[in-house]
C-alpha cells in the first residue's frame, strides 16, 4: 500500500471518531429578594417596646374585643394581617371583606356611616402598633403639656392614597417615665376632602396586658379649646379582649345573605 493511501485512511478514521464535547457547567444561582427592614423613629420604637414589642404584635393574627353600649354590646373581630373585620351586635352587623364594606341591618337600627365606622375603633384601640403600617411619614412635633407634665411626641402623616383619609394626621405623645403612649391627637377629613386643622384628643392611661401586649382597657376623649386640652368628656371601655395566632375563614368576614354593600369614600 502506498504511503499516501495509508495517510488518507488514518485521516478518515480520525474524522469518524466522535469529538469530545466540552460539558458546560451552569451554576444555578438563586437570587434572593432582600426586603429592607422598615426604619422607625427611635422614640417610636421605644413606645412599641413599652407595649410588648412590634414582633409580638406581628405574631398575632386575630383580635377580638367587646364595646358595651347603653342598649347593646358590639363585638369587634379583626384579622390583623389582612385587616378584614366585622362588628356584630343584637341590632345590626357590618364589616369589611377587603375592598368592600357591607351592612346587615334589616330593621334599620344602624344610624351611622358603616363605611367610616367599620374599622374606626380598631385604629384607636390598636395604638401604637397601627403606626407601624405602610405608607406612613414620621416627623417631629412639639411636646404636649398637660397638668404640669410634658409628653414628647411624634407626628404621623400618610402618603397620598393610603387608607380612606390620607389627609388625616395623628400626634402620638408618650410618658417619659414608662415609655407608654399617653395621648393621641388626630384630625378628621373623611368625606370633606379638606385637610383639618382641628386636633381632637384621646387620653390613654388605662392599660391591660393581653398575651404579652399592653393594650387599652379604656380610652377617654377630652374637651379642648384651640390647642388647650380641658376636661374629660367621654370614655369608651373595651372588654373580653383576646388575641390569637390563628385566623378565621374569609367567609367569616364576607357579606352575609341579605346584607348590602355600602359606599366607602376615599379622600
Amino acid at each position: 500500500m502506498k504511503k499516501t493511501t495509508i495517510i488518507f485512511l488514518l485521516l478518515a478514521i480520525g474524522a469518524c471518531k466522535p469529538s469530545a464535547k466540552k460539558e458546560e457547567i451552569k451554576e444555578n444561582i438563586q437570587e434572593e429578594t432582600v426586603v429592607p427592614e422598615k426604619k422607625f423613629p427611635e422614640k417610636l420604637v421605644k413606645v412599641f417596646d413599652a407595649h410588648g414589642g412590634l414582633e409580638t404584635w406581628k405574631s398575632k393574627r386575630t383580635l377580638v374585643y367587646e364595646m358595651p353600649k347603653p342598649d347593646f354590646t358590639e363585638t369587634h373581630t379583626i384579622d390583623l394581617w389582612s385587616r378584614m373585620d366585622r362588628v356584630d351586635s343584637e341590632q345590626f352587623a357590618l364589616g369589611s371583606e377587603g375592598e368592600k364594606v357591607w351592612l346587615s341591618d334589616a330593621e334599620g337600627n344602624y344610624k351611622g356611616d358603616a363605611g367610616f365606622y367599620h374599622n374606626l375603633m380598631f385604629y384607636f384601640y390598636a395604638m401604637p402598633f397601627v403606626l407601624a403600617d405602610d405608607g406612613i411619614i414620621y416627623s417631629e412635633t412639639d411636646d404636649l403639656e398637660y397638668d404640669g407634665q410634658t409628653y414628647p411626641g411624634i407626628r404621623i402623616a400618610y402618603e397620598s392614597g393610603v387608607g380612606t383619609s390620607s389627609k388625616d394626621e395623628y400626634f402620638i405623645h408618650y410618658d417619659t417615665a414608662t415609655g407608654q403612649m399617653a395621648w393621641l391627637g388626630y384630625t378628621v377629613t373623611y368625606r370633606t376632602g379638606e385637610k383639618s386643622e382641628t386636633v381632637k384628643w384621646i387620653r390613654y392611661d388605662d392599660w391591660q396586658t393581653i398575651d404579652g401586649l399592653v393594650l387599652p382597657k379604656s380610652i377617654t376623649w377630652y374637651n379642648f379649646e384651640g390647642s388647650k386640652i380641658l376636661d374629660a368628656r367621654s370614655t369608651v371601655p373595651f372588654e373580653n379582649v383576646s388575641l390569637s395566632e390563628t385566623s378565621n375563614s374569609d367567609e367569616f368576614y364576607a357579606k352575609p345573605e341579605g346584607a348590602e354593600y355600602v359606599e366607602v369614600k376615599k379622600n
